[in-house]
């Protein structure tokens, strides 16, 4: 609470919520919205599949268009109104404006699923279609995506109740979540000094050197979380309930299904990731119990899994951590170094740590200015260092889309390829730390960071996932106590973390403020971050085969992410992800890092 962190500027998006700026913004998205809808009517709904090609290709085209604009338009209000409901959840203008403007954005929605149904309509020509006219060719991708997801749709009058009563369901449930953990404060004794801290704040404490204070810190929030408990599994239950709902009147299989398809991967694929994780606790088991001999113990509690260990004495100012990660991000490309340098002048970052603040970190796409905002709780750890170049990998993905000229539509990126740039740029961050440091108790303290981030992307998330697909089983029959959810959160860490863990210890109220489990757009916000770890460890790998030659393919392949499959942007690597050999190479990565490790 005490590292001086500077907050975002947003000034030169929309001078403030009331200007007259940011009004027009709205009031224009409006009339194109309600454009657009005269524009089906009039236009679109009178063509189908016994149309010729040439009479839908220029309508298509339009259609296209129109929607980019739109999009840039709620691609620009929307972060801008996040901004403030993020990092004040008491904004009760900001608040009301961002409900305000979600009620505006239903018109949007609907007609946006009757385009893909109407995409599906006359997908047997839309080959043909697409190829006559040169947006609908630029967009092929996408537009075949949509047909091909349209069978998923239920009727037009059952989607547009369903896009309205998500704001008092799902959407709801989300927001309360946001509010009640950010505004939540516990009094806490640090350093000879007790102070209201936000939950951030001392979920950040996990991290501290000193044990009894990790410990202290563990025990209240767990206290916290019990006295709210019942609040977020009321949460839980509606949002996991509402797409239960919706996945099984849409002719889902269940809610990997979609997941899946959002990610743009198969089952196969899937299961070959997580199967080649699964295989690797053992591995991950060897580092839990070497760490927790070097604390002096024989496992692990939960509040030593974030320990420090190695020279530990370090604190960032955020002006150190700036210069850390330019300089390491130049030794990769100076462009790299240029674009983050841009993002800490012109203050695209808020990390500072305070009250009615949301927790963890996020980055933001601004369509309009082509930038992004990335929010972070910086606490001077090496760790937030890691996590302020994990989010400026995002912004860096964006701005190679920018500078490709992409389209809204032609950015739309699954998770799995989303995390390829944030964790490709923490790789670099902490690859250059190791192979400069002489010290080998600097050395342990960045193999440390770096095993401990990979430990909860691939042994912590197979737990989430693990947690989340019972959930969605269990859902189906009935409503979970919030000990029910406790209960199933606690087996799922035995089930990955093994011996690792003291299971007397473990935190089972981690579905509490892991935002993710709370999103009704976007089921099992977990296994793609452990294919982002895998598949930049992988590319990082070729990286140091290729040198500065990988460079240029890799910026094409994070511009590209939204107009191609998962695997077929692997294949331009050489890399097949269908399979287990490509995982486990990645895996035996980290491995080689474990063993350094346990020698040190």
């Amino acid at each position: 609470m005490t590292i001086a962190a500077p907050r975002w500027e947003m000034s030169n998006v929309y001078p403030s919520l009331e200007s007259k700026e940011f009004k027009a913004a709205v009031a224009e998205y409006k009339k194109q919205v309600a454009a657009l809808e005269k524009f089906y009517k009039n236009k679109l709904r009178k063509l189908g599949s016994k149309s010729r090609e040439k009479e839908i290709a220029p309508v298509l085209g339009e259609a296209v268009d129109r929607i980019n604009r739109i999009q840039t338009l709620s691609g620009t209000i929307v972060p801008f109104l996040y901004a403030h409901v993020s990092t004040d959840s008491r904004d009760k203008l900001a608040a009301k404006t961002l409900s305000e403007f979600e009620q505006a954005s239903l018109p949007m929605d609907k007609l946006f699923t009757q385009f893909k149904a109407w995409l599906g309509e006359i997908a047997p020509k839309l080959d043909k279609v697409i190829q006559q006219n040169k947006t609908a060719k630029a967009h092929a991708f996408m537009l075949k995506e949509a047909a091909a997801q349209s069978k998923y749709l239920m009727s037009e009058a059952e989607e547009a109740l369903a896009a309205e009563l998500s704001l008092s369901g799902g959407n709801a449930f989300e927001k309360l979540q946001g509010t009640v953990t950010s505004q939540m404060t516990v009094e806490f004794e640090l350093n000879g000094k007790t102070e209201k801290m936000p939950m951030p704040a001392l979920i950040n404490l996990r991290s501290h050197a000193d044990e009894s204070t990790r410990r202290r810190a563990y025990e209240a929030e767990t206290k916290a979380w019990e006295e709210i408990k019942e609040t977020l599994a009321a949460c839980l239950n509606g949002v996991k309930g509402e797409v239960n709902t919706l996945n099984r009147k849409r002719g889902r299989k269940d809610a990997i299904h979609s997941s899946i398809e959002a990610a743009r991967l198969d089952r196969k694929t899937l299961e070959a990731m997580l199967t080649a994780m699964k295989d690797s606790f053992p591995m991950f088991g060897r580092y839990f119990k070497a760490k927790a001999k070097k604390l002096g113990k024989e496992q692990l509690a939960w509040w030593d899994v974030f320990a420090p260990l190695g020279r530990t004495d370090k604190v960032y100012t955020f002006d150190e951590a700036r210069d850390f990660i330019l300089e390491n991000f130049g030794q990769f490309s100076p462009d790299l170094r240029t674009f983050a340098r841009r993002a800490f002048d012109h203050r695209w970052i808020d990390a500072e740590q305070r009250e009615g603040k949301r927790g963890g970190g996020f980055c933001m796409d601004i369509q309009a200015v082509k930038e992004s905002r990335i929010l972070s709780n910086f606490d001077g750890s090496l760790d937030q260092v890691s996590t302020l170049a994990h989010e400026l990998g995002h912004a860096f993905h964006n701005e190679c889309a920018h500078q490709a000229g992409k389209t809204p539509l032609q950015q739309l990126t699954p998770m799995t390829l989303a995390e390829t740039a944030s964790t490709m740029c923490e790789t670099i961050v902490t690859e250059a730390v190791l192979s400069a440091t002489k010290d080998p108790k600097e050395e342990l303290a960045v193999l440390e960071a770096q095993i401990q981030g990979a430990a909860q992307v691939v042994v912590d998330i197979y737990s989430r996932y693990l947690f989340e697909k019972e959930i969605f089983e269990r859902r189906e029959k009935s409503e979970l106590s919030a000990d029910d959810f406790c209960e199933i959160m606690e087996r799922a860490q035995k089930a990955t973390y093994g011996d690792g863990l003291d299971e007397r210890y473990l935190q089972k109220f981690m579905w509490t403020w892991k935002p993710h489990y709370y999103s009704s757009g976007l089921s099992f916000y977990n296994y793609p971050y452990a294919f982002g770890l895998l598949f930049a460890t992988g590319l990082y790998a070729i990286y140091q085969q290729r040198g500065a030659e990988f460079v240029r393919d890799y910026r094409n392949l994070l511009a590209s992410t939204g107009e191609q499959t998962a695997a077929k942007l692997a294949r331009k690597f050489g890399i097949d992800i269908t399979t287990r050999k490509f995982w486990d190479d990645s895996l035996a990565i980290i491995g080689r890092r474990i063993d350094r490790f346990c020698e040190l």
